[in-house]
């Protein structure tokens, strides 16, 4: 069944990067680097590795992995949105509760465009 699959290792794989995301996250604002452009560049390490894995492995199908540019050009525009989302969102309670809030916030935050990413990568981006 190709949603289990592909579900089950989403969640493997989102774990993988959703802890590479929070510790460098955690790491550029204990260095004192805002919380935006922590979260830009958190982000971005991680959905690097994500689309390389996800289309590698998640939604790869019988003739191989679905990667290629039309599918980075169409995961960036997914990028972009949840970035500018969890970017707001994180801000937020950083401004609002402070900064250790801000650190245990992010991993909510991200698990939830998570779940909603699952589905647009599988029929959006990988489709």
């Amino acid at each position: 069944m190709p949603l289990l699959r592909q579900g089950s290792q989403y969640v493997v794989f989102g774990v993988l990067q959703l802890t590479l995301d929070w510790a460098l996250f955690v790491g550029f604002t204990a260095l004192g680097v805002p919380a935006a452009a922590a979260n830009l560049g958190s982000r971005l390490s991680a959905a690097l590795l994500g689309f390389w894995l996800n289309g590698r492995y998640t939604f790869a199908d019988g003739q191989g992995s679905r990667l290629g540019w039309r599918r980075f050009v169409r995961f960036w525009l997914l990028w972009l949105f949840m970035t500018a989302v969890s970017t707001v969102l994180v801000t937020v309670v950083e401004s609002q509760l402070g900064l250790h809030w801000a650190w245990l916030a992010k991993p909510v935050v991200e698990g939830g465009l998570a779940l909603a990413g699952f589905f647009l990568l599988r029929h959006v981006v990988y489709r």
